[in-house]
């Protein structure tokens, strides 16, 4: 049947979806809104527009043309912000570059993205004399240098981003253009092999934030984001635009605190001074925060956080519920923008057990709206949603990244049988929850079996001993792969606890539990401290690598 289609009238404005647009709403309603940088400099939404026209200003003075890159090396800031808006707005692409990469992948990633400016804040400096004669495209440097001297600097700089900002006019006309243009790049983390650059266009972004900012305000009660919030990242903005959370709190025009650098001490005091009520971060966060001892001096009765980037122990969201913490999970990863599910609650849940309500807070949630989200089998089969079978999770949304930056291969494989493959295995129950039990590299094969090291995980974390865990895979020459935990010991601990009591009381559990048959030959073994990537994530292709190094070691 053939489609009609609608004719504009050639007046009409066709309203591309732009970065730009989203400051319509605050431009109008949140101009003496606050924003704060460390709880030290203070500025309205009507100083963040001037100084969004004065960046593009600037920039352009650079010689800055549409379609080049500008590479940012900051840590969360209102410079960030900042950034966020003025360079794609001008049609050029931010590249949000992870500061706690090595210096030579750093270097690859600069290159790979042919960055044409760089602003990078005098913390980094050191990485920059490391390879700035290796630098292919850059033209232009400005440094950043946050109330501090810099020392001998290893390239010319345009000069100092405050300097350059205050000289550059306060009005810029932001151009319209297609929708689809690029944004943004960054690069993926805790891969082998260099990293993969993921990009995303305008639509892209406005799209996510409009389908994020309908699944935050779609919740009756429970881990709503709504106007009257005092927003504080904990997901560094080099990550994934911060989770797209900065985009939906300017367009929502919110207060937001930025805290620079994230030291435990300062987000306590930010959280406790500044009265933020709503955050996102990755386990290890919380679970530093919570275990601070200048935790117990701050009220987090007001707190709502989501959990991401790996799975939640139900102990870390326990602890956190004791604390007032209303906390759930959300599911994504780089490639998707990248929210793609939420845990929220009923109201009909919130009166439920507490142990009923923190099982559906570990689950990965509901799809957010325009998420076409699968479990699938052989040749992409549809598994049943009884919560039992099991999947690899594939995906389609309008803010799904097409591919990566010169890598069609990789993107073919992305996107195989047109929807792009998360590599994530998972499970959905009949309320359509969404249950992720482990990264396919992650899985552990026992006797031609699955055990989720996920599921694993969460029952050693159950010991009253155990401070952090992750399980992996060891080879075994009779069942193929048994599961291992690496176990870091809570303060007072050492010397108390053994190997052989945490084996046995996960036993117990995984019997109880009905966890996989074979899970019963997980083995125990203490270290000092787990592997992690540059976001905070365990890094447990590091710990197989470093297991297997060191078994060879003894033969």
């Amino acid at each position: 049947m053939p489609v009609k289609l609608i004719q504009s009238t050639p007046s009409a404005y066709a309203f591309p979806l732009l970065i730009k647009h989203l400051l319509h709403t605050p431009r109008m309603c949140a101009g003496d809104q606050e924003i704060t940088y460390q709880g030290k400099l203070r500025y309205t939404y009507r100083t963040l527009f001037e100084r969004i026209a004065r960046l593009a200003n600037m920039l352009t003075g650079l010689g800055l043309e549409a379609g080049k890159t500008v590479a940012m090396m900051d840590w969360d800031s209102h410079r960030y912000l900042e950034s966020f808006f003025a360079v794609p707005m001008m049609g050029a692409v931010l590249q949000t570059v992870n500061v706690r990469l090595s210096a030579e992948q750093i270097l690859y990633t600069l290159n790979h993205a042919e960055a044409d400016v760089v602003m990078v804040n005098v913390e980094f400096l050191p990485i920059l004399a490391a390879i700035a004669d290796r630098l292919q495209t850059v033209r232009s440097f400005v440094l950043i240098t946050d109330g501090a001297t810099p020392g001998t600097a290893p390239v010319s700089f345009a000069g100092e981003y405050e300097s350059l900002l205050a000289a550059a006019a306060t009005d810029y006309d932001f151009p319209d253009f297609d929708e689809n243009a690029q944004a943004t790049t960054f690069y993926t983390t805790g891969t082998t092999g260099d990293p993969k650059g993921v990009y995303f266009s305008h639509r892209q972004l406005v799209m996510h934030t409009m389908s994020l900012a309908a699944a935050m305000g779609g919740s009756a009660v429970q881990g709503r984001f709504h106007r009257e919030d005092v927003y504080m990242p904990l997901t560094p903005m080099f990550h994934v635009h911060a989770w797209g959370f900065p985009y939906l709190a300017t367009m929502m025009g919110v207060r937001q605190v930025y805290p620079g650098k994230y030291m435990p001490e300062t987000l306590l005091r930010l959280l406790r001074d500044e009265g933020v009520t709503y955050s996102h971060c990755v386990p290890t966060i919380m679970h530093m925060l919570l275990t601070h001892p200048h935790a117990r001096e701050v009220d987090l009765s007001r707190w709502k956080v989501l959990i991401g980037g790996s799975a939640m122990p139900q102990t870390l969201a326990a602890a956190a519920l004791q604390r007032g913490i209303d906390l759930c999970t959300g599911y994504g990863m780089s490639e998707t923008c990248p929210v793609l599910t939420l845990a929220h609650l009923t109201s009909a849940d919130l009166q439920g057990p507490q142990e009923e309500q923190i099982t559906l807070r570990c689950k990965t949630g509901l799809p957010m709206p325009l998420v076409d989200l699968r479990i699938v089998g052989e040749a992409m089969a549809e598994v049943a949603h009884d919560g039992v079978a099991s999947g690899e999770v594939v995906v389609r949304s309008p803010w799904l990244t097409q591919g990566y930056l010169k890598a069609p291969q990789a993107s073919e494989e992305l996107w195989a049988g047109r929807y792009l493959h998360t590599a994530d295995i998972g499970n959905i129950n009949p309320r359509g929850y969404l249950k992720i039990t482990d990264r396919i590299k992650d899985v552990i094969k026992t006797a031609g079996e699955w055990t989720s090291s996920l599921q694993l995980e969460d029952v050693v974390a159950r010991h009253e001993a155990v401070h952090e865990v992750a399980v992996i895979g060891i080879r075994d020459e009779r069942w193929g792969e048994r599961p291992l935990a690496l176990v870091v010991l809570k303060p007072g601990f050492e010397g108390k606890a053994s190997e052989h009591a945490i084996r046995n009381f996960a036993a117990r559990i995984i019997e109880t539990d009905g966890i996989s048959r074979y899970a019963v030959l997980l083995q125990v073994e203490f270290v000092k401290e787990l592997s992690k990537t540059s976001v905070g994530k365990l890094n447990k292709r590091l710990m197989r690598e470093a297991r297997e190094q060191a078994g060879q070691a003894l033969q």
